[in-house]
């Protein structure tokens, strides 16, 4: 996804981060395919995840098509810039990374069953990458809201890192790190592969292929 020539695979320092902007990306009301609320208030009793893997239209889709799953959005976190654009995510001088919002319903879906899609949709011991996207934005990330997800979040990667040892793969790069400002990315980002918007639209998946050992996704009540 990215629109330069060149990529940024270390992160930017805050006193050299672009200086952004106060206002915030308007966005649609409604989720493109859900419909239900991309901004907050969301409905009660859902709880908020946010997770950064790769290119974030597909990851977006993997999640919005979960069972439980109440409402997804794409934006930029973990980085220094407020309200950035996606060209300035892409410049490397945010340190922003491509990130999902995941809303969901816990009584029928777990944090634990969004943790294992989280790590078998991607490949975490890539660093600042995903196959051939390069760049700080493409790092991969879990962005905890609670010591609970926290702790979910690190015994998730512990146990992943024994199975993608025995499978052959490196060290886990992911960053743990406690949420911070969530940013919206623009509107035609937002549900970029629903039918609606792109329906022969494409990301690649990067998943190793190898299964996590945590998390059941429930079928739908």
């Amino acid at each position: 996804m990215s629109i330069f020539g060149q990529h940024r695979t270390r992160m930017v320092s805050a006193e050299d981060a672009l200086p952004g902007r106060s206002e915030q990306m308007p966005v649609p009301a409604k989720h493109e395919v859900l419909g239900t609320p991309l901004r907050p208030p969301y409905p009660a009793g859902t709880e908020v995840a946010e997770f950064a893997l790769g290119c974030f239209w597909g990851a977006e889709k993997t999640f919005w098509q979960t069972p439980g799953v109440v409402s997804t959005a794409v934006g930029y976190e973990g980085g220094f810039t407020p309200n950035p654009t996606y060209e300035e995510v892409c410049s490397g001088r945010t340190g922003h990374a491509e990130s999902v919002r995941v809303v969901y319903d816990p009584a029928k879906v777990t944090y634990a069953d969004l943790l294992k899609l989280f790590w078998e949709s991607h490949n975490p011991t890539e660093g600042m990458r995903q196959g051939n996207d390069i760049g700080s934005q493409y790092r991969s990330a879990i962005f905890y809201h609670t010591p609970e997800q926290r702790a979910a979040a690190e015994q998730s990667l512990a146990a992943y890192q024994k199975r993608l040892t025995d499978a052959g793969y490196g060290q886990i790069t992911t960053e743990i790190v406690p949420a911070g400002e969530f940013y919206f990315a623009e509107d035609y980002h937002q549900q970029y592969l629903s039918s609606g918007k792109n329906p022969y639209g494409y990301c690649p998946d990067h998943g190793t292929g190898v299964s996590c050992p945590i998390g059941v996704v429930k079928a739908s009540d």
